[in-house]
């Protein structure tokens, strides 16, 4: 049988999620975090509890626990490489890009560069029911640094 191009990139798209799903490197507990926030999703049960740790206005450690899906797990791995060093705004700045991006926008080249290996989930796209997997993360993001300003006053 004859692969087509989009065929093999699919592949390779599948190859970087399931890699990320198998060696989490992020899947660590943080003591005393200064962001945790736990997101459920009931229709699947897919959860992620995202923690962050600030130094000096940025996020100087991302990780997240949770259980589910290649899709929930393997998103979550991959915003937590990308979010280090990052200021909350920045990080706001990034869900907002992979959300639009998820819901269907073409993204620019310098988005892809800057989104590293979560190119790879524009794949779920083509199943729209997979698109609450990749985002549930990104909302754990969004509800703990609304959270986080919330309690502290910013």
């Amino acid at each position: 049988m004859q692969k087509f191009p989009f065929d093999e990139i699919d592949e390779l798209y599948r190859d970087v999620i399931l890699r990320h799903y198998r060696n989490a490197g992020n899947k660590a507990r943080i003591e005393e975090p200064d962001i945790e926030y736990d997101e459920f999703n009931p229709i699947c049960g897919d959860q992620v509890v995202l923690q962050l740790k600030l130094s000096d206005g940025r996020i100087g450690r991302a990780s997240f626990r949770g259980q589910g899906c290649a899709i929930s797990q393997a998103s979550a791995s991959m915003m937590a490489d990308l979010l280090r060093g990052k200021t909350l705004k920045e990080a706001e700045g990034l869900s907002e890009t992979f959300r639009q991006i998820m819901l269907g926008r073409t993204p620019t080249h310098e988005e892809l560069i800057e989104l590293g290996d979560l190119e790879a989930l524009q794949a779920v796209r083509k199943f729209p029911v997979r698109i609450k997997c990749a985002l549930l993360a990104w909302i754990a993001l969004e509800q703990g640094i609304e959270e986080y300003r919330n309690r502290s006053g910013q």
